[in-house]
């Protein structure tokens, strides 16, 4: 069983930095992605970025492109969400999850990912 444990949320100023891990144990073989979605209460969990564990192939979302980095670290089983130019629409729990088998038609899709962290929140405010 796969299990992710995301850490480095917290309280930032507009403009600000903040860099997020999800640390994954369990688990066989290279073929899944990683990928980080957000959520606002009351509304549908968003696609942020993923990652590909195998070619480190990176899919941003339009809303966060040029200021939201994901990255991995194969060795360690971590993924990175570095955020930068924090707005406060960017405050939201953040949560990362691996989808096994992605395929590109899939992998901004939150419902084809079956191991999800517990999140991290967020919150951009002065």
């Amino acid at each position: 069983q796969v299990q992710l444990v995301e850490s480095g949320g917290g309280l930032v100023q507009p403009g600000g930095s903040l860099r997020l891990s999800c640390v994954a144990s369990g688990g066989t073989g290279n073929s899944y992605a990683m990928a980080w979605f957000r959520q606002l209460p009351g509304k549908e969990r968003e696609f942020v970025g993923a990652i590909r564990r195998a070619n480190g192939a990176i899919y941003d979302a339009d809303s966060v492109k040029g200021r939201f980095t994901i990255s991995r670290d194969n060795a360690k089983n971590t993924v990175y969400l570095q955020m930068d130019s924090l707005k406060p629409e960017d405050t939201a729990v953040y949560y990362c999850a691996r989808q096994i088998n992605p395929i590109l038609s899939t992998i901004r899709d939150r419902n084809r990912y079956a191991f999800w962290g517990q999140g991290t929140q967020v919150i951009v405010s002065s």
